[in-house]
């Protein structure tokens, strides 16, 4: 079992920045992939951004692609989302996502592959 935590979300003006970060109970957390996901009011929830256990292998959806940065830091138990050049469209609740992988080559991008949920936080950018 892990638990996860998001922070970071808020208020910004379109073409602002947020950094969100994802706060890991597990101590092997090295041998978990993570995905961010995003819920919009109204819609399914959709893949943005994931990294793969050790870090290195990222994959972006093609809407976030160029203006978020996912990453990791193990030793402190915590992966980030850098969303930079923020549009109205982005305003959802994210997601962080945990799932025990392990080989070090896969990213998954489903979030049926993700066993391991955080409670979300919220992002809203106005226009």
């Amino acid at each position: 079992q892990v638990q996860l935590a998001e922070s970071g979300g808020g208020l910004v003006q379109a073409g602002g920045s947020l950094r969100l970060s994802c706060l890991a109970s597990k101590r092997t957390f090295s041998d978990y992939a993570v995905g961010w996901f995003r819920q919009a009011p109204g819609k399914e929830r959709e893949f943005a951004a994931a990294i793969n256990r050790v870090g290195g292998i990222t994959r972006y959806s093609d809407v976030v692609k160029g203006r978020f940065t996912i990453s990791r830091d193990n030793a402190k138990n915590t992966v980030y989302l850098q969303m930079s050049s923020l549009k109205p469209e982005d305003t959802a609740v994210y997601y962080c996502a945990a799932e025990r992988i392990v080989s070090a080559l896969v990213v998954p991008n489903n979030p049926n592959e993700y066993d391991y949920w955080g409670q979300g936080t919220q992002v809203t950018v106005s226009s």
